[in-house]
């Protein structure tokens, strides 16, 4: 009589960094992606921490095909599953900017114990961003009595970003050294990021990988005619295919002084349209030096977090500007790449190595970005149909989600070895 074939245990991944699940940001876009492509793999099972409250916090009404949900004493859902993973939302008391690391200390932690308590073989806990550097020691020390290994995702250039302070700033450098020097993999986003990782930090001999951020190419399925989209674009007073479209995080890394300024210096009829969150202080300081509320073709429109009805505003807009100059692989680019014919980024080692030859480019230097919208203005329909056709083919063959979770599952599951570099 043969043997009965052992089932093996399914690989235990626990998420620790992003706020929920697809919601909020990037990091909370690729939970969601993540986990909906290995919904069905025997192999891995997901534990995704989110936030109880606060900024961007987890709300499971919002999400189809939870399942299992656990709540507090006051009926509050503090578990549940989604896509076969486990998700936790921790609580964390209100303490300013340091609730993310409490948050990230409080995860990790509680994933660790849980690791423990039910005996898991090998678990991966693959924490996003570089927040606990001065906790991560302990942590690891942690990790390694249960067996396993800490896979971390640097993120961008945190450290550069203007909106901290420079002890902040320090922090943020420090931390990030410090959990490099621990980990047993870094995942980067960026092939630049990957080649800073190994160059800045050479004497600790990381490990590393390069993983992309991943996008949905598909068109958005909304017609002109849609309710909604007409709604959005009449309180704008936006026509399809008569507006440039800008898309991310107000603040100055992202360069809206060069791109508003630049745009202020053209004579194109179109709008600029402009999605991003109400930073009214940063609006103060350009309004001052650009006085570009006298320009009614500059449109601030507020957020748009409906997916749908954003790829869609993104399909009409005759062109996106893409001011990112801190971070690895951004995901409002690729989701620019998918959906937007024509892409004029700024010049940076991040941007062209997305993008390639699918996009045209522009520097900081005066007058750049004005004549390349000149550019862009006289290019006929069929040369932005070549740009979107090459844009759209990036991003199926290099960024796809079913092509990052492979590569993740691979990484997962031991065998990196065998991953194409």
């Amino acid at each position: 009589m043969q043997n009965e074939e052992i089932k093996k245990e399914p690989r235990h991944v626990f998420l620790i960094g992003a706020k929920s699940v697809g919601q909020y940001g990037g990091y909370e876009t690729f939970v969601d992606h993540l986990t909906a492509c290995h919904e069905n793999a025997e192999g891995l099972h997901y534990h995704v921490a989110c936030k109880a409250s606060g900024d961007g916090a987890m709300d499971e009404s919002k999400l189809s095909g939870v399942s299992q949900e656990e709540r507090d004493r006051k009926g509050n859902v503090v578990r549940f599953r989604y896509h076969n993973a486990d998700v936790v939302k921790f609580s964390v008391p209100k303490i300013g900017p340091a609730v993310a690391v409490l948050y990230d200390r409080k995860a990790f932690a509680a994933a660790i114990r849980f690791a423990k308590q039910h005996g898991l073989e090998s678990p991966v806990f693959y924490v996003m961003t570089c927040r606990i550097g001065p906790f991560i020691k302990g942590l690891k020390r942690k990790v390694r009595k249960v067996g396993g290994r800490f896979f971390l995702n640097p993120d961008g250039h945190e450290w550069k970003r203007s909106k901290w302070s420079a002890p902040v700033r320090a922090y943020w450098k420090r931390s990030e050294e410090q959990m490099v020097r621990e980990a047993d993999l870094v995942i980067c986003d960026s092939r630049g990021i990957e080649r800073y990782v190994q160059e800045t930090y050479r004497k600790y001999l990381p490990e590393t990988a390069f993983i992309a951020y991943g996008s949905d190419p598909e068109p958005s399925g909304i017609g002109n005619d849609d309710p909604a989209f007409r709604e959005w674009m009449n309180k704008n007073g936006l026509r399809p295919k008569e507006y440039y479209l800008i898309v991310g995080r107000f603040v100055p890394e992202n360069n809206f002084e060069t791109m508003i300024r630049e745009f202020m210096k053209t004579e194109t009829p179109k709008k600029l349209a402009v999605i991003t969150n109400g930073n009214e202080r940063f609006r103060a300081e350009l309004e001052e030096k650009l006085h570009f509320s006298k320009d009614p073709r500059i449109v601030f429109t507020g957020t748009l977090y409906e997916p749908a009805l954003l790829k869609k505003v993104r399909e009409e807009a005759y062109a996106y500007l893409h001011g990112h100059s801190v971070g690895g692989t951004n995901p409002s680019l690729l989701e620019a790449l998918g959906s937007t014919k024509l892409n004029l980024l700024f010049d940076v080692e991040f941007n062209r190595e997305v993008a390639e030859d699918a996009a045209l480019y522009w520097s900081l230097d005066e007058g750049d970005l004005s004549s390349l919208i000149g550019r862009a203005e006289a290019l006929t329909e069929e040369e932005r149909e070549q740009y979107g056709e090459a844009s759209v083919k990036r991003i199926r063959e290099e960024y796809s989600w079913e092509k990052i979770a492979g590569e993740y599952e691979k990484v997962f599951l031991g065998t990196a070895a065998d991953r194409e570099r």
